[in-house]
C-alpha cells in the first residue's frame, strides 16, 4: 500500500520501516499510529520478510508525540477514545496474552524480530516504541529521554512495566522521574540498548545484523522463542519449563530442525523454510 508518513521496503528478507518527517524529527502523528501497524501488518503477512527494522529518517528516530497534538487534549479528546485508535494483536500474528494487544504493546504479537534502529533523538512516545522492539542499537549521535515528567505527564503506555525489565528499577525511578538526557554511551552501560555503532556506518551494522538473521538463522526457532520470552514474563518457572519442552518436541518434528542438522553436518549454508 502506498504510505504517508512513513517509508516501506523490503530487500533481502528484511523489511525496514522509517517514520518520514524528518524536519520535526518524526515526531508522532495519528497518520504514523496507523501506517506503522499497517506496515508491521504487512511485513507479518509477507512470508519474503524474516526481519523487520524500525528506523526515523533524517537525523532523529522519534522526537515522541507531535506538540499539535498534545496541545489539542483535552478532558473529552477522541486522542484517547480507543475507537479511532489501532489495537488488538497484529493479524496473524503470535498468540500472546492480552497485555500484548494494547494501543502500543502490540509489537510482541509481530512473529519476526523488530529492530530499532535508533539513529538520533528519541523522546516520549518514541522512546515507548523503541522500548517494544526486541533488540535496540543506537548510533554515537542518539540521545533518549523518557520527557513525560517535563510536560506534566506520567508514565505511560507500559513504559513503567517494561522500563524496569530492560534496565533495572533504580535506573528506571532516575530516567521516568528526571527525564534527563542520556547519549548512546549511558544507554548501552544502563542494558537500553545492545550495541552502539558510529554514525557513519550506523545502518550498515544494522543492516549486516539483520542479515544473520534473515539467512542464517531459523525464522521458526526466532517466532517460538520470541514468544517464549514474551510469554514467560507472566509465567512461573515450572510453567515456563513445561513451556519449553512441549516446543522442543515441536522444534524436533519440524522442518527447520532437520535442516539446521543437515546445513551443519554438509558444512554449507542453510536453507530454512520457517517451518
Amino acid at each position: 500500500m502506498a504510505y504517508q508518513e512513513i517509508l516501506y521496503d523490503v530487500a533481502e528478507r528484511v523489511a525496514t520501516i522509517t517514520l518520514n518527517r524528518p524536519e520535526k524529527l518524526n515526531a508522532f502523528t495519528r497518520t504514523i499510529d496507523w501506517e506503522l501497524r499497517e506496515a508491521m501488518t504487512e511485513a507479518t503477512a509477507d512470508d519474503g520478510v524474516r526481519v523487520i527494522i524500525l528506523t526515523g529518517a533524517g537525523r532523529g528516530f522519534c522526537a515522541g508525540a507531535d506538540m499539535s497534538l498534545l496541545s489539542a487534549i483535552d478532558g473529552d479528546s477522541r486522542f484517547r477514545d480507543k475507537a479511532v485508535v489501532p489495537g488488538g494483536p497484529v493479524e496473524g500474528g503470535l498468540d500472546l496474552p492480552g497485555d500484548y494487544s494494547l494501543h502500543y504493546t502490540y509489537f510482541p504479537t509481530v512473529p519476526k524480530p523488530i529492530i530499532g534502529a535508533i539513529n538520533g533523538p528519541v523522546a516520549g512516545l518514541g522512546f515507548v516504541l523503541a522500548l517494544y522492539t526486541d533488540v535496540r542499537f543506537a548510533s554515537d549521535e542518539a540521545v533518549f529521554t523518557t520527557a513525560f515528567s517535563r510536560r506534566g505527564l506520567i508514565a505511560e503506555h507500559g513504559i513503567d512495566w517494561m522500563l524496569p525489565r530492560i534496565v533495572g528499577f533504580p535506573a528506571a525511578m532516575d530516567l521516568l522521574l528526571s527525564s534527563r538526557k542520556v547519549r548512546a554511551d549511558e544507554a548501552l552501560r544502563l542494558g537500553l540498548v545492545n550495541q552502539v555503532f558510529p554514525m557513519a556506518t550506523f545502518m550498515d551494522e544494522v543492516r549486516a545484523y539483520a542479515g544473520e538473521l534473515a539467512t542464517l538463522v531459523s525464522p521458526r526457532s526466532m517466532r517460538v522463542m520470541k514468544s517464549q520470552l514474551y510469554r514467560t514474563q507472566f509465567l512461573a518457572l515450572e510453567e515456563a519449563v513445561h513451556h519449553a519442552d512441549v516446543e522442543m518436541k515441536l522444534s524436533f518434528a519440524s522442518e527447520d530442525f532437520k535442516e539446521g542438522v543437515a546445513h551443519f553436518v554438509e558444512k554449507r549454508a542453510p536453507a530454512f523454510t520457517g517451518r
